[in-house]
């Protein structure tokens, strides 16, 4: 067991790996919920269960939501059933490695998050403005990255609508028409148990598609969310130790100017700004201090020395 936590945290730890952060921030969610419930469900305690994944789904009730906002973010990382899981991470690796490729990762976590809320904001809107909704918004809430996997494959579809996927029985087909049967296959769903929930999903796709054609026009809706992981990252990330290094010399003079161009003396390098040191620095966490250039190790030791 330690083995399968071992390879789950190394390929968390990866650089640059965020397609598959965000299926395993699911799958250990889910896996955990399995082992609690089970658990409870064994000691006879099933009531407790229920009081966490409340802490987690969002509520249709607004009122109910005020009292738990973070559910905004935390139902779109939330399974409790194995094949919706399944389904939602299927999704979201198939048209998020598109994103991922030709977008970047940072704009892949922006296209999920905002989904994510643009879904949960569509879900409280239709439970407590659609009058056949109205009579059950206190007993209704919403998990699942439905939203979310959604807004990922319509913003691939639009950002690439004549990619084709290769599937099985049908061979290539392009992933416009393949998102655009799933969207109307949630439409067709909207009358059955689950009709407030397939309809929120539609909201994640609107945001997908918004998210690319402002992209494509120069606006990123995304910059927030960017802003607030670079926040959490430079939260956690330990400043490199700075050596310095230098060949000993025979002459005093010749050492002396030595460290002076180690600790950027030399005025062919000047005293970086904090855009400068903060992309140093994330170099050096993707391919270790060893990959900087001469230049930068000297601005990397200029800027501790003014710290």
């Amino acid at each position: 067991m330690s083995g399968l936590f071992d390879d789950f945290r190394s390929e968390f730890n990866k650089p640059n790996n965020t397609l598959v952060q965000l299926i395993l921030v699911n799958t250990m969610v889910f896996l955990a919920l399995l082992v609690l419930n089970l658990t409870l469900w064994m000691a006879n305690r099933t009531g407790y269960y229920s009081l966490v994944t409340e802490q987690l789904a969002i509520p249709a009730s607004i009122d109910a939501f005020l009292h738990k906002p973070w559910t905004l973010i935390t139902y779109s990382f939330t399974h409790e059933k194995p094949f919706h899981i399944l389904f939602n991470m299927l999704f979201l690796y198939w048209f998020g490695r598109l994103i991922d490729e030709y977008l970047g990762n940072r704009r892949l976590v922006g296209l999920y998050i905002l989904g994510a809320i643009a879904g949960g904001v569509s879900y409280i809107l239709i439970y407590n403005l659609v009058p056949l909704f109205q009579a059950e918004v206190s007993s209704s809430t919403m998990l699942g990255a439905s939203a979310a996997a959604y807004s990922v494959a319509v913003g691939a579809a639009t950002l690439l609508p004549n990619y084709t996927f290769h599937l099985l029985f049908f061979g290539p087909v392009r992933i416009k028409y393949i998102v655009f049967f799933f969207i109307v296959l949630s439409m067709a769903q909207s009358t059955g148990p689950n009709a407030g929930g397939e309809l929120a999903h539609l909201g994640g796709a609107v945001m997908g598609f918004f998210f690319i054609k402002l992209l494509q026009n120069g606006t990123d809706l995304g910059r927030p969310i960017y802003w607030v992981m670079e926040g959490w990252q430079n939260l956690f990330r330990p400043k490199p130790p700075v050596k310095v290094s230098y060949r000993q010399r025979s002459s005093a003079s010749t050492h002396a100017t030595a460290y002076s161009s180690m600790a950027g003396g030399s005025s062919s390098v000047s005293m970086p700004d904090q855009d400068e040191i903060d992309s140093i620095l994330d170099k050096i966490s993707r391919s270790g201090y060893e990959s900087l250039t001469k230049e930068e190790k000297q601005k990397l030791f200029r800027a501790s020395q003014r710290n």
